[in-house]
């Protein structure tokens, strides 16, 4: 384990450490793709006895290479400028800064380029649903000069190193792969020709900064995505040319989503299967990407010669202390990545800035302490009510957290049982510990009611009770063995089979049909107005729509009804048109939640100031229940 935090040579450089900081989309930039404080903030974030070198975000060489609007630009008179406040910022904390620069072709987005995608050949793109164009020579030269004059700028700025982006499905690997390059002209007569032409106008534009390839070891597509024999060339390549270092990740961004991303439900073996091949192909140092976050597993590839270094993104996100956490022997204090997607890449898509479920600090300013310090009683021990207790403490004012229950998490504790959401669970038990940790008083199996609140006299009482499942009204539910969501997930009561209804094939219902159908029983789910699995992140959709599909005991009924409960069928409504279904054992109500009631009046009086947050003041999701308790923090 030591050697992980051992200095090491990487070309001309000595990194501090072995960890590197891969490029993570942010979505911090302006419209124009200039820098603003916010990404001064989170790379100092990052950067602090952080990573020996920090990769930052994903530079557009030309503005028709754009992925997303609020991408950075390197194309602009003041870019140079621009990213030399990232720079700076990166070495004041004694760091390493790399820029990675990369032309999207077929997975550029039109909505921020204006203009249709380019690529070797036409290919329609499923993630952005954009059809390419054809490059022409012309085409393809001003985007090598591209490549030149970002590396160019890359010294003016101050950048130790560059990082070409070879894989993942973009532009250079559109022209290696024999599946999307079916040009008849040089380029498609030597699909090599494109990536030596790049990286060679990278070492004329900085001849001295040392490069790295960042290649997917495998775009985990057999029907579009590069073959090895393909892709085992550009490594040959990089091996003869000087090339320092591959950041090997996995999967494309236009056919496999789920691997780019590397999703928490899909398995390590691939992964580690991948870096095994590229060690064959190259003696280059090797960085392993992808799901490192957790100590045992980035011992692992260092120890088995697999990668010389490791990159963490979203865990260092999640908790950019960590690299100091482990080295410090304190693996139990991490903040952990859950790997869920749900606050960085569904933010990102949805063209609002990274955020994470877990750290609502991170791109923020440091707290300062309360000028007016306070003393606060939180209601509540769900995500809302632990966040609103540990911000608040942080803040300096004497917070005492009351939760009904025995134990701290509300809702939470059962989230993390839904399938491939097992990773949660660490980040939940981190957030209780530091609650616990930081809060003046916690007590358990203790509602808070207008005596407690007599007897604390609180300036603040925060009410952050969460929220109930909303029970549909359907003729004939009483006499039907039914259970809540709440209460299956708890285990409060147990399925009866083989046939189980889902009343509400959302985000929760979609995860509790899949959950049984893995156990073989005959389930239904219906959802009678919003789309199947709603309010979901698009990636945990697909996949779990995607096993679902492969199970022929679970049905899915979209703009279905349930009518009516009666002795040997169930009616429902489905378009429309009234049908019957045969009578279940079980029936879930997975048809949303409500929130909680309020204080009683008696509490308000009794208390200076009253807030209500997370779902006890709008049911909404995880990453805006612990939000909620942070920018409550802000406030007082």
């Amino acid at each position: 384990m030591q050697r992980l935090f051992e200095t090491m040579t990487l070309g001309n450089l000595t990194l501090a450490n072995r960890f590197i900081f891969p490029p993570v989309k942010t979505a911090y930039g302006t419209p124009k793709g200039n820098v603003t404080d916010r990404h001064l903030t989170y790379y100092r974030q990052i950067a602090e006895n952080g990573p020996g070198l920090l990769i930052i975000e994903p530079v557009a060489v030309t503005v028709e290479g754009k992925e997303h609007p609020k991408q950075l630009c390197i194309h602009l008179p003041e870019s140079a400028d621009e990213l030399k406040k990232i720079v700076d910022v990166i070495h004041a904390k004694n760091r390493l800064a790399c820029l990675h620069l990369n032309h999207a072709g077929a997975a550029a987005n039109p909505k921020a380029t204006g203009v249709n995608p380019k690529a070797p050949s036409a290919m329609t793109c499923p993630t952005t649903g954009a059809t390419s164009e054809v490059l022409t020579e012309p085409e393809i030269g001003a985007i090598v000069d591209g490549y030149r004059s970002a590396a160019q700028k890359a010294v003016a700025a101050g950048f130790d190193a560059i990082e070409v982006q070879g894989g993942h499905g973009y532009l250079l690997s559109q022209f290696l792969n024999g599946k999307t390059n079916q040009r008849t002209d040089r380029y498609g007569q030597n699909r090599l020709l494109f990536a030596q032409t790049v990286l060679s106008a990278v070492k004329v534009g900085a001849p001295d900064l040392p490069c790295i390839l960042r290649i997917s070891g495998n775009e985990m597509s057999p029907a579009f995505g590069i073959s090895p024999e393909d892709l085992a060339p550009l490594l040959k390549y990089a091996t003869a040319t000087g090339i320092c270092a591959v950041h090997v990740g996995m999967g494309s961004a236009c056919f496999s989503p789920p691997w780019y991303f590397h999703h928490a439900r899909l398995p390590e073996k691939p992964q580690i299967d991948s870096l095994a091949w590229v060690r064959t192909q190259t003696d280059l140092p090797l960085i392993a990407a992808g799901r490192m976050g957790r100590l045992d597993r980035a011992v692992q590839v260092i120890d088995e010669g697999l990668a010389d270094l490791v990159a963490l993104g979203r865990p260092l996100i999640a908790d950019p202390d960590l690299i100091e956490k482990w080295q410090s022997g304190k693996p139990d204090e991490v903040k952990a990545c859950g790997y869920c997607l749900q606050g960085c890449l569904h933010r990102v898509k949805n063209g609002e800035p990274i955020g994470c479920n877990v750290n609502p600090e991170i791109g923020q300013p440091a707290l300062e302490q309360s000028a007016h310090p306070m003393n606060v009683l939180v209601a509540g021990g769900g995500p809302a009510g632990m966040s609103a207790a540990l911000y608040l403490s942080k803040r300096g004012h004497r917070v005492t957290l009351a939760e009904k229950e025995k134990q701290l998490g509300g809702q939470f504790n059962l989230a993390w049982q839904a399938p491939g959401k097992q990773k949660m669970q660490d980040s939940l038990d981190n957030l209780a510990c530091s609650a616990i940790a930081n809060a003046e008083v916690v007590l358990t199996g203790r509602a808070v009611d207008k005596d407690l609140v007599a007897d604390i006299q609180p300036d603040l009482l925060v009410w952050a009770t969460g929220a109930h499942q909303k029970i549909p009204e359907i003729k004939g539910l009483d006499s039907q063995y039914n259970m809540t969501s709440i209460e299956y997930f708890s285990g409060a009561k147990l399925v009866k089979g083989p046939r189980v209804l889902v009343i509400g094939a959302g985000r929760t219902g979609l995860e509790i049909a899949e959950k049984l159908g893995a156990e073989g029983l005959d389930v239904t789910a219906t959802k009678r107005t919003d789309p199947i699995g709603s309010m979901m992140e698009m990636i945990t959709k697909k996949l779990t729509l995607m096993r679902i599909d492969q199970m022929n005991n679970v049905a899915l009924m979209p703009h279905t009804a349930v009518k009516a409960f009666e002795s040997d069928r169930v009616v429902v409504e489905k378009d429309g048109e009234t049908m019957a279904l045969e009578p279940f054992e079980t029936v879930i109500l997975a048809s949303g939640m409500r929130s909680a009631p309020g204080p009683e009046p008696a509490m308000e009086q009794a208390a200076t100031a009253v807030e209500v947050i997370g779902d006890a003041e709008k049911v909404l999701d995880i990453y805006t229940a612990v939000h909620a308790g942070y920018s409550l923090a802000l406030k007082y």
